[in-house]
């Protein structure tokens, strides 16, 4: 038994418009097939899709807090000028320059419309087959106590892990890098975006949820009622959520 991550999820103010922008920043489409916005790639809704890691705009009527995401998206480039390029239209679709701390960097740290951070990435070998998204990072305080618990709740592989790091990938060998950063900073609120993770068709979604909360996972209860997922949170606190196999 394993999950596998399938959206990152991103709670917004306006989802359509949200949703445009990731659309356009990724060179993707947004899909409003219900409340929510999907984004992922152009040719029709494909859920999950078998490479990409789709975003989930979802509506909250609360807007985010000043607090730095724990949770954020960065975006892969080919060469100087497309990142040079694609800051420049970001900017113009309503993004910002975002300072974290960053100092003297390669990339280009940005928000989005709503104020979520993520990065344009300068070129890096080792992101040119991932698609868009080069990768999901994680702020932690231990990427080694992280390693262990995703390793064991995902089907991705684990690459490499350090005091700093900790990075895993699709076993497939497809689609973006999940990267746990250590970073000073403690978690004080909500995190804006998550990982939904999917069971496998015909795996127990029980039987997941209680194989993660033997690991180390908590219930986490966001006000979301009696719905079919699961809202649980990692050992330093990260919401996550296991959706119900379709």
């Amino acid at each position: 038994m394993a999950l596998r991550p399938v959206m990152a999820n991103i709670k917004a103010l306006d989802c359509p418009a949200v949703g445009r922008f990731w659309a356009e920043a990724l060179g993707w489409s947004a899909y409003s097939p219900g409340v929510t916005t999907y984004v992922g790639p152009v040719g029709g809704l494909v859920w999950p899709d078998p490479v990409a890691l789709g975003i989930d705009i979802v509506p909250v009527p609360e807007p985010r807090t000043p607090t730095k995401n724990r949770v954020h998206l960065d975006i892969a480039t080919n060469s100087a000028a497309q990142q040079t390029e694609l800051v420049a239209r970001l900017l113009a679709l309503g993004a910002t320059p975002a300072d974290v701390g960053q100092g003297e960097v390669p990339w280009t740290v940005l928000a989005d419309p709503e104020g979520n951070e993520f990065c344009v990435l300068e070129p890096r070998e080792i992101y040119r087959d991932t698609g868009p998204v080069a990768r999901v990072v994680v702020d932690c305080a231990d990427p080694r106590a992280m390693a262990r618990f995703w390793d064991e709740a995902l089907d991705w592989t684990l690459h490499e892990v350090t005091d700093d790091h900790a990075v895993l990938r699709s076993a497939k060998g497809v689609g973006p890098y999940l990267e746990f950063l250590r970073t000073p900073d403690a978690k004080t609120a909500p995190d804006r975006v998550h990982l939904d993770l999917l069971p496998y068709a015909g795996d127990d979604k029980a039987a997941e949820v209680a194989r993660l909360r033997a690991l180390g996972a908590t219930d986490l209860d966001l006000g979301q009622g009696d719905v079919p997922w699961t809202c649980l949170a990692d050992p330093e606190g990260h919401e996550f959520c296991v959706l119900a196999p379709s």
